[in-house]
């Protein structure tokens, strides 16, 4: 790429030396943990949110009502030089008389310079502190909490409405360094560390805390004969992935002892979820201590954690798994201290709904429940074999569960020649235990189709994804058998399904990355899309706002046949809004004869240790705009659209832009292009720029369809006060609007 001299656009060199703020959007804020990661209803609370450029923070935004925030304090980590100064001044203060107010200072210094020692990782060393208020009536559950800086809006992580009592873990006493070992203890081994001071709570409860390196938190209750104790973590719940971390999240484990010192409970996961729950009888009155710890003894600030723990309801299943739109069903549920054991389910949209049980002013915990327009069935026992195969008409989806460990569900149909079949499982998806394996025969026993397990990038907090899916065309007229099992041969009352069996239903859903977008006035952003086609379904998807505020566009909105990922922009309006605000992206594409219309998940493209990736699902698609775009002009991609560029040759893009004199040499750069395509030079031209793209022939094939993003800066060398020269620096001018292409025959 070479630079290219464009007068069009900048007049830029005076106002970037006077408007240093109004440059484009650096790096948004980036949020690592909340601490407490909640509090109770009708309570005013401090809490404090770690992070990475948080400097600035001038508002909180907590979904929902009920919940209002406001920054107390910022706290940036010292630098070296920071320090080092520090050193050299409890040095002068040794020198001095030692009164109360020296002492104090080099007490204050010394806690500085040991919290320096100790610092926590860059990317959550600066902390703001907040003061929260929840209102008597609001809702209890999660929330998302992001901070809006300067330069933008931060991510979002978990904040929750309790509706218990609320307890702390003892900080840790000044001039102690995290990780000093101690003698051995229950639940330690000999080498491992001592505990904090345990905590004296009573029940019911909700305990919150810190994991630091070789940390052990132990909370002291007393109990009851004959209460049934749930003591249920949240510590993946809060952060669902660690980038730097193995496995990639704090990896907690309980552990209960009675006053004897015995322990009488562990569970280091529950089910498949990392996060831990003991359900415990009490034998006997007296007191119990509840130990928390990382599995390995790692830690540090973003272990963060919160416990429920009493005789609270708790639902550890449900059957069936979901119902069909339209009408009612009833629900057994399974679980500690429910008041029910059957509830009535209203089915009315079709999605994943959320089902819990209400104990007095008490809300269960919640468990997935899916509603489909298919007609539905309950499986029938005995089917464990092909002689006595349930028979069913397609299509449908059945009900069941692996009622034993090597259990296996056998159904039949009949179909004919040339028909296309799809049989899912939808049981991890719905937190079923089940690790399911689907095969398809024919009337000899020949296997047609297999599958073990499906990955569904929708799925975003599952790291092992068991549901299976298969699809084949059928060979001939006649009966088929479908075989479900579990590729483990584990079973019981937990391990239930929905199957669904029938012809394809071609589908899609779409998810938005990032959840939490920053953009100046008048400027625009890159956003990616996501699109999960189902059961073959490979056509063209449509991209549009949904009832946004004027001034909102999108660049590029299509997601192009057979692909499934695009980048868009996003542009802002030239006058910022006050307050951050929530927008909708949805996607339209005709099925079938029909138009099918879904929302876009918001969601956050989060890194699993060091290599996985997964698309977590958010709340909203939250936008803040912050000031005006550096060029008070926008920039504008002229000429038709797709761009048509010949497999290994070239095609023109014309940029319009403002006129005014000029300083700075302007460059243009894509952003994550498809290899093979390249600039090839830009210069400046009447209306604007103009650039010239290429394409690599061996790398990119006619049909190919997309968007190319452009970002647009200047190289500028700051003046230095000293004489020496100085390095020159690219300051960032924004983003062209998607350039929408496609390769064609030269």
């Amino acid at each position: 790429m070479r630079p290219s001299r464009w007068p069009a656009i900048l007049g830029l060199a005076a106002f970037l030396a006077v408007a240093p703020t109004a440059r484009a959007q650096p790096a948004p804020p980036r949020v690592g943990y909340v601490y407490p990661a909640g509090g109770r209803q009708g309570t005013t609370f401090q809490v404090t949110v770690g992070g990475q450029r948080l400097e600035g923070a001038a508002q909180v935004c907590v979904s929902g009502a009920g919940v209002e925030a406001k920054i107390v304090a910022y706290t940036k980590p010292l630098t070296p030089k920071q320090a080092n100064e520090m050193r050299e001044r409890v040095q002068e203060l040794q020198k001095k008389e030692m009164n109360a107010e020296t002492r104090k200072e080099m007490a204050e210094i010394r806690e500085k310079l040991l919290a320096f020692r100790n610092k926590a990782s860059p990317a959550i060393a600066e902390t703001v502190t907040l003061e929260v208020t929840m209102a008597p009536a609001a809702a209890p559950g999660e929330r998302e909490l992001r901070l809006a800086t300067p330069i933008g809006l931060s991510n979002p992580l978990v904040f929750c409405v309790g509706q218990l009592p609320e307890f702390r873990e003892e900080p840790p006493k000044p001039g102690a360094a995290p990780g000093s070992a101690g003698p051995p203890g229950p639940g330690r081994g000999p080498a491992s560390p001592a505990p904090r001071p345990e905590v004296r709570v009573t029940l019911p409860a909700v305990v919150n805390g810190q994991v630091l390196p070789g940390e052990v938190d132990r909370y002291r209750f007393p109990a009851r004969r004959g209460q049934r104790l749930v003591v249920a973590a949240s510590a993946r719940d809060l952060v669902p992935y660690l980038a730097d971390a193995v496995p990639g999240w704090f990896q907690a484990t309980l552990a209960l002892y009675d006053a004897a010192g015995k322990e009488v409970a562990y569970d280091d996961d529950y089910g498949f979820r990392p996060d831990p729950v003991l359900l415990y009888e009490v034998p006997a009155d007296g007191d119990y201590v509840l130990e928390i710890k990382d599995a390995v003894y790692r830690g540090r600030e973003d272990f963060v954690y919160r416990i429920a723990l009493g005789e609270l309801p708790f639902v550890t299943g449900i059957f069936p798994l979901g119902g069909r739109a339209g009408t009612q069903t009833a629900v057994e549920v399974r679980g500690w201290n429910l008041p029910t054991a059957r509830l009535t389910q209203d089915n009315r949209e079709p999605g994943i709904h959320l089902l819990s049980v209400r104990q007095g002013d008490l809300v269960s915990n919640r468990e997935p429940f899916a509603v489909d327009t298919l007609p539905e069935c309950l499986e029938k026992e005995p089917n464990d074999a092909q002689d006595g195969a349930q028979a069913v008409a397609l299509p449908v989806i059945v009900n069941g569960r692996i009622g034993s460990p090597g259990d296996a569900e056998v159904f039949r149909f009949e179909g004919r020649s040339g028909d296309e079949i799809v049989a899912e499982v939808y049981a991890r998806r719905l937190d079923s235990p089940l690790d399911s394996v689907l095969r398809l025969t024919d009337a000899g026993g020949r296997q047609l189709a297999f599958n073990d397990d499906n990955e569904d990038k929708g799925s975003g907090l599952n790291t092992h994804h068991a549901d299976s899916w298969l699809r084949a065309a059928l060979p001939a007229d006649g009966t088929y058998w479908v075989h479900l099992g579990d590729a483990q041969r584990k079973g019981g009352a937990a391990y239930a399904y929905r199957l669904r069996l029938g012809p394809p239903r071609p589908d899609f859903a779409l998810r938005v990355v990032p959840s939490s977008v920053s953009v100046r006035g008048g400027a625009s952003t890159a956003l990616a899309v996501y699109a999960l086609r189902k059961d073959g379904f490979a056509g063209d998807i449509a991209l549009a706002l949904r009832d946004a505020p004027a001034g909102f566009t999108l660049g590029g909105g299509q997601v192009p046949a057979g692909q499934d990922q695009v980048r868009i922009t996003l542009t802002a309006p030239p006058t910022p809004p006050k307050e951050p605000l929530n927008l909708c992206l949805e996607g339209r594409a005709t099925i079938q004869g029909q138009e099918v219309v879904h929302a876009a998940v918001p969601a956050e493209d989060m890194m699993q240790a060091f290599a996985y990736r997964h698309l977590v699902p958010a709340e909203a698609l939250s936008v803040a705009v912050s000031g005006r775009f550096a060029i008070r002009a926008p920039l504008r991609v002229l000429g038709a659209a797709p761009l048509k560029i010949p497999a290994g040759g070239t095609a023109r893009v014309l940029v319009g832009g403002p006129r005014g004199p000029f300083f700075d040499e302007v460059q243009f750069e894509l952003s994550e292009p498809p290899d093979g395509i390249a600039i090839q030079n830009a210069a400046p031209g009447r209306q604007g720029a103009e650039i010239v793209l290429q394409s690599d022939a061996a790398k990119v094939k006619p049909g190919l369809k997309g968007n190319l993003i452009v970002n647009v800066f200047v190289t500028r060398t700051p003046a230095s006060a000293d004489q020496t020269p100085a390095k020159p620096r690219r300051v960032p001018l924004g983003t062209l609007p998607a350039i929408p292409f496609e390769i064609v025959a030269p």
